[in-house]
């Protein structure tokens, strides 16, 4: 056993959630037996146990389902207070309901007995007031809070019990709640609970008016069941800014991304256009209002470019060696896919009014392309993290270990993706387009830019191995193609990087043995030394990665392929209960009838969620 703090596991919890709010507890609805349980607002855990007891006899849990994000029901039954006969005639129901900043929980005893029933309920509730990232990290400790006879807080946080009729008692660091009352015969007794939970410090917020997507059409029942099952977790996920309450985006994910990620805000808005085109837009002008003006080490901000990730406090991750100022820019691909959403948000009907107030902003994004980019003057677009404790690779795949050699080792940055090349390339034509279509001028000089990068790219990026041939992931500090087969060539298709032949054959080798798991494509080639299935970059499967390259497949008219691998995400799907975590382990289909858990994947995930809508494209 090891004595190393441990990131808490998330794959058998259940949650409830509507952004910024979200809870977590096992499956009898109670919160404590595990490191991920609690009540959760913004960054802040306001409450790390939750418990319900009936005096006299154990609570048996028999059933719990979510028939919505906000909802949770959990039902058992209490045989130590029952008569002698076989069917059980007491039960419990616990309704948990999450809004923004609040939880509503009803508990619900009821009697088939012919007497009356004494019944005794007490919930006890552990405040906690922990960050967020310590959670995360393993380190979570009770902090100290205060109790001034309906309220607890520490710091700025706080939250106010509600419970009436129940007496509420500060007893072992716990507040206690109590009820008592006699069940009439065959009757039902009703107690509840609510908290209303404050973090003045929040840079988030609930979006001004909520919003269920429509779901688009489809024969398929199981593809029907993820389509709704998906829209309903966006709309959970839905976040703005405190000043600009009209303005939505999609947040990253539950538990730990429940903020504006300018990646994945941008791609799930991408992924669900067709359901949400509205969301581009406001996505769009949220990243605009935090594009960097300046040149700033510290928080890898520079002139034009769209930002990383913003949080109300600074984070720090000690066991990777991390420390992100409040709002960082370390992300690479960003910049050039704010371009592509902003041209695919403008074909999908963006009016022409709106799409010009972003004019200034389409300008600064592609000169951050062209005259920042470049890193360490490589002639592409690379990323080196200059402060020593940001993340040490700023694509998609931002883990420590996620660019590697076929052999195992490491790639040395400065490193440029390759699929960061061809958002670029994608970014500097049709931004071109866009200025020629406002009337601007620049685009002779972006298409003349990103003829030369394409050609570029073309002479240093292929390799060829036992696997075949293939564009590299990288190329590392020395301008050497780093030769690993990996997802990254999905993300390629449809950008106009690569010709049609060469679509082709990365849609073939990323259906070859090597990287179809048979639910989704593989991060990195089971023919690599350093794959490994529950590798979080280096063998599982990510539902928006392969999303992705269904995407690029159906732009680039490779139908066939596209529909195959959608097919397997709905196949995925299925095993996740239509609730698609944000990766899943690289098995071989064959190993199992099911997907086998990464049991440290978030629930829900914007644009896991939002990869069901481009299978719907691709299964139409």
């Amino acid at each position: 056993m090891t004595d190393t703090p441990l990131q808490p596991l998330l794959n058998d919890a259940v949650i409830a959630l509507q952004a910024p709010t979200q809870v977590w507890s096992d499956e009898t609805g109670d919160m404590g037996s595990a490191p991920i349980h609690g009540i959760y607002h913004g960054d802040v855990r306001h409450v790390r146990a939750l418990t319900v007891a009936v005096d006299g006899t154990a609570i048996e849990a028999i059933a719990s389902s979510s028939p919505s994000p906000q909802r949770a029901v959990f039902t058992g039954v209490l045989r130590g207070v029952d008569d002698d006969q076989p069917d059980p005639k007491v039960r419990i129901d616990r309704t948990r309901t999450v809004r923004s900043g609040g939880l509503s929980e009803e508990i619900r005893i009821s009697s088939h007995r012919e007497v009356p029933l004494p019944i005794a309920v007490t919930v006890r509730l552990m405040p906690d007031f922990e960050p967020l990232q310590r959670v995360k990290a393993g380190l979570a400790d009770a902090g100290a809070w205060g109790w001034d006879g309906d309220r607890a807080s520490s710091g700025a946080a706080s939250f106010a019990v509600s419970a009436p009729e129940a007496t509420i008692t500060v007893e072992e660091a716990a507040l206690v709640i109590r009820w008592g009352t006699v069940l009439p015969p065959r009757s039902t007794a009703g107690f509840r609970i609510d908290l209303a939970l404050e973090d003045p410090t929040l840079v988030v917020a609930s979006p001004g008016a909520p919003a269920y997507p429509a779901v688009p059409e489809t024969r398929d029942p199981r593809l029907r069941r993820w389509l709704h099952r998906a829209a309903g977790d966006l709309s959970a996920l839905r976040l703005a800014l405190p000043a600009h309450p009209d303005d939505a985006f999609y947040a990253a994910g539950a538990p730990w991304f429940f903020t504006l990620f300018g990646r994945d805000s941008i791609w799930a808005a991408r992924l669900a256009l067709r359901q949400d085109p509205a969301i581009a837009a406001s996505t769009l002008r949220v990243l605009a209002r935090l594009q960097g003006t300046r040149k700033d080490p510290a928080t890898a901000e520079a002139p034009g470019k769209i930002p990383h990730e913003l949080r109300s406090g600074a984070l720090s991750l000690p066991s990777e060696g991390v420390h992100l100022p409040p709002l960082y820019y370390g992300t690479v691909d960003a910049t050039p896919l704010w371009v592509c959403l902003l041209a695919d948000a403008r074909d999908a009907g963006m009016p022409e009014d709106e799409v010009r107030a972003l004019l200034p902003n389409l300008r600064a994004a592609l000169s951050w392309m062209i005259d920042h980019g470049d890193a360490s003057g490589s002639g592409f677009i690379d990323y080196v993290d200059e402060t020593g404790h940001g993340l040490a690779n700023q694509g998609w795949k931002d883990s420590g270990d996620s660019i590697q050699w076929r052999d195992g080792r490491l790639a040395e940055g400065p490193i440029a993706l390759s699929e960061v090349q061809a958002y670029a390339y994608e970014a500097a034509v049709r931004g071109a387009d866009l200025l020629d279509a406002l009337g601007e001028d620049g685009g002779e000089a972006l298409r003349a830019w990103a003829a030369d990068l394409r050609a570029r790219f073309r002479a240093a990026y292929w390799v060829s191995t036992s696997e075949g041939r293939y564009p590299a992931i990288a190329l590392d500090a020395h301008g050497a193609a780093v030769d690993t087969l990996t997802s990254n060539i999905g993300h390629l298709i449809g950008t106009g990087i690569l010709d049609p032949d060469e679509e082709r054959a990365c849609a073939a080798l990323l259906l070859g043995d090597s990287m179809s798991s048979g639910f989704g494509i593989r991060t990195m080639s089971s023919g690599a030394a350093g794959f490994w299935p529950l590798s979080y970059h280096g063998g599982s499967v990510w539902a928006h990665d392969t999303a992705i390259a269904v995407h690029g497949m159906l732009r680039a008219g490779l139908r066939a392929e596209a529909a195959d691998i959608a097919q397997q995400l709905v196949d995925a799907a299925e095993g996740f209960d239509y609730r698609m975590p944000e990766l899943h382990a690289g098995d071989a289909r064959a190993l199992g009838v099911a997907p086998v858990p990464y049991p440290a994947s978030c629930r829900p995930q914007a644009w896991s969620a939002a990869a069901a809508v481009v299978c719907a494209d691709a299964l139409g």
